[in-house]
């Protein structure tokens, strides 16, 4: 079996390639070979006897994906995006990358022919979502993003719907939560505070909280992310019913839960750490995300994420805290 991770360089893109060389094998099949592209050199493990290939470029140029579908994967992984804050402030950048980028691709495995229907998994988000909506989203509730981000999610949603219900792709969208507490340095996300309050203090250094402590928002971590992922690539699509797109489980807590759970775990020293410094810009983007999730139907086809913010925190300490 061969496999095809977009976006490989990225933290979910690594944490997808950890998890399926330990295990091994997919739908039941050996994997052969794994290609990890992304604009910049994905790092992967040299003590793997699994074929490991790593391309660069850019995904809004069709014949990037041209390139990358020629050798026909079996399975694709499709997380290349830019960010959700780039995405808002670089208008053009955003919507090459996170809509036409998605159209390349599509457009390019349709044009394979011959027979040629891959698995593609496509991680969108909840930013498809935006206010007013209820307190909690239900499965069937419909999208309105308020963010350019969330709208270049919604239309390749659309797109690959489409390009499965004609049988050109065996498609599945899985709407991330906010991935939390995410390693590494920060990004340009507008989410990416949510892990900034957790991460930087366990590492010894001060974190901007950037909105007020009643925010709630909807998480899940970097392991459930990746287990999200492989578990979208072998389900049966057939028992989807043409409604390919799905809800990811998580957890809906609010920031001052977070940092309760914070003290919980590691104490009211780490606590001290957090400074709050309001940003009008980041206050309303957020104020148009949604909060808490009915995730009736991806928990009923087996998805699972944590179910409190004391394991999240525990997890990334796990996982990813600097040793």
């Amino acid at each position: 079996m061969k496999i095809l991770i977009m976006g490989g360089a990225g933290m979910i893109g690594q944490k997808l390639l950890n998890l399926i060389l330990n295990k091994g094998e997919l739908r039941g099949q050996k994997i052969s070979e794994i290609t990890l592209f992304d604009i910049i050199d994905a790092p992967y493990p040299k003590n793997t006897s699994t074929s490991i290939i790593t391309k660069t470029g850019d995904i809004s140029d069709p014949k990037v994906s041209n390139v990358l579908v020629s050798s026909e994967p079996d399975i694709i992984f499709h997380l290349a995006a830019i960010v959700s804050g780039q995405a808002e402030q670089e208008f053009d950048l955003g919507w090459n990358i996170n809509a036409r980028g998605s159209w390349g691709l599509f457009d390019a495995v349709r044009h394979r022919g011959e027979g040629y229907c891959p698995r593609v998994v496509f991680t969108s988000s909840i930013a498809v979502f935006g206010a007013p909506f209820p307190d909690q989203i239900p499965d069937n509730f419909f999208t309105t993003p308020l963010t350019s981000y969330g709208a270049q999610k919604a239309i390749s949603e659309l797109l690959l719907a489409d390009y499965s219900r004609k049988g050109m792709i065996d498609g599945i969208s899985i709407r991330l939560p906010t991935i939390c507490v995410r390693p590494g340095k920060p990004n340009l996300a507008a989410s990416g505070f949510f892990s900034g309050i957790i991460r930087e203090p366990l590492n010894g250094k001060e974190a901007i909280l950037p909105v007020s402590k009643d925010v709630r928002h909807w998480h899940a971590t970097p392991r459930s992310a990746a287990g999200f992922l492989v578990h979208a690539a072998e389900i049966d699509t057939v028992n989807l019913n043409n409604r390919i797109t799905l809800n990811m489980p998580g957890l809906s807590v609010t920031v001052q839960e977070q940092i309760e759970a914070l003290e919980r775990v590691a104490g009211s020293d780490v606590v001290k750490l957090i400074k709050h410094q309001s940003d009008p810009i980041i206050e309303k983007i957020v104020s148009g995300w949604a909060r808490d999730f009915e995730t009736k139907r991806s928990i009923d086809l087996g998805f699972k994420a944590e179910s409190n913010f004391d394991e999240i925190i525990k997890i990334y300490i796990e996982d990813d805290l600097e040793k």
